[in-house]
């Protein structure tokens, strides 16, 4: 498990060296489309002042990003958000969100390179959107799960419906998240965490990149 961060502990820099207990560090992509919540999951976790290269959008951006269900977005991240979290076990994650839009999909293999896994958002009012993301992780060959990010206008669907619609392999972990609530953050990305420690004992292994090793 991992403990919450609090806001003291992210504005005065505590915990901003790494536990002596520390035995693992791993790289984890936090994905998805624009606007689902990757910059809110990562601000929730983080036990440092999560790192953020964010840009006001702009009329000159209409004609590139889709802001379809995102109306209310007035900012989007243009390379990454980047925070870190520490588990039991001395496993500390290194927390990378990507940028949601096509335009910075030339960013991709740079910012996987050395990721263990991702954890890619999902927005069940836009799962179309979703696509896109899924097939670049598939293409990278990175084990994930998907976390479902909760808003309160969203239709109910059953889990086999949604695992239908996005096309996910049985042994994908699909979960439920509020990425604006730290446990459920927490949880979300322990799922993905769970999912890597099943594939190492099996002996998959990573599949991208040079990643640190377990």
């Amino acid at each position: 498990m991992a403990s919450a961060p609090s806001s003291n502990d992210t504005d005065s820099g505590v915990g901003l060296h790494l536990p002596d207990t520390t035995r693992e560090l791993v790289k984890i992509l936090v994905a998805g489309p624009f606007g689902v919540g990757k910059t809110t999951l990562i601000d929730s976790v983080s036990e440092i002042r999560p790192l953020h290269t964010e840009e006001h959008l702009t009329e000159a951006s209409v004609s590139v990003d889709d802001l379809a269900g995102v109306r209310d977005k007035t900012t989007t991240t243009v390379a990454i958000d980047f925070g870190r979290i520490s588990l039991d076990a001395g496993i500390v994650l290194y927390l990378f969100g990507t940028p949601g839009q096509e335009r910075f999909r030339s960013l991709w293999a740079d910012i996987a390179h050395g990721a263990l896994g991702a954890l890619v958002l999902v927005d069940t009012r836009r799962i179309d959107d979703s696509f896109d993301v899924l097939g670049l992780v598939e293409e990278s060959g990175l084990p994930y799960a998907v976390a479902l990010n909760t808003f309160p206008d969203a239709r109910s669907y059953t889990a086999d419906q949604l695992r239908g619609s996005l096309d996910l392999e049985p042994g994908t972990p699909m979960v439920v998240c509020d990425a604006r609530d730290t446990n459920s953050s927490i949880d979300a990305l322990l799922s993905l965490v769970q999912h890597l420690i099943a594939g190492h004992a099996e002996g998959a292994g990573p599949q991208y990149g040079d990643p640190v090793t377990w």
